[in-house]
């Protein structure tokens, strides 16, 4: 009897715990549209925290990531299960440093050829830097989807998004081309008040 009553107990207090992992509310994207999006460029720090999955045609790797953007430099911190082998990335202007927590810092002056030399695949980083948020990048041509839009040979499609402060941002995003797939969740949005963790 007072053995049922405990599995009862441990039951409830895994559904309770479960059903609370998934507290962040979000919403099917209706249908994408750059004109209820433009404040989002005016946007001049935001942080999050989410977990990203890329898959190549030879290789794969996950990892949570903070990323942190002011107007002068993004600051990328990439980790695997548990925070082991981070690695972070800071980006100011045409300069890129990656540091692998080694306390051998490495720069280069050609900031996304270097980052996907390091990282072994090709990732967009500096148009990541507006599709993260939402929006296309300024200075391309893009075409619009009914869930996103294509931008440079890459399909950018909002899968979920979230409401943060008054506003609508993606919670999770599909970017991918003939070469790679990058899935990313973004669990957590800060707005105008961003800090470095």
């Amino acid at each position: 009897m007072l053995k049922n009553k405990m599995i009862q107990l441990v039951v409830g207090l895994l559904v309770l715990l479960v059903s609370g992992c998934s507290s962040v509310p979000t919403v099917p994207e209706p249908r994408y549209e750059t004109q209820a999006r433009q404040s989002l460029y005016k946007l001049q720090r935001w942080s999050f925290d989410g977990r990203l999955a890329i898959t190549g045609k030879n290789d794969a790797w996950s990892a949570s990531v903070n990323w942190v953007h002011t107007v002068n430099d993004e600051k990328i911190k990439l980790a695997g299960p548990l925070g082991q082998g981070a690695t972070f990335i800071q980006l100011s202007g045409n300069l890129v440093t990656i540091d692998r927590g080694d306390n051998k810092p490495l720069t280069s002056t050609q900031p996304e050829l270097f980052i996907n030399q390091q990282l072994g695949l090709f990732v967009p980083v500096q148009s990541l830097r507006y599709w993260v948020v939402g929006v296309p990048e300024p200075s391309s041509r893009y075409n619009l989807t009914p869930t996103g839009f294509t931008q440079a040979g890459w399909l950018i499609d909002y899968k979920q998004t979230q409401p943060v402060d008054s506003r609508v941002m993606p919670y999770k995003i599909s970017v991918s081309n003939e070469q790679l797939k990058l899935k990313l969740i973004i669990d957590q949005w800060v707005l105008n008040d961003a800090t470095v963790q």
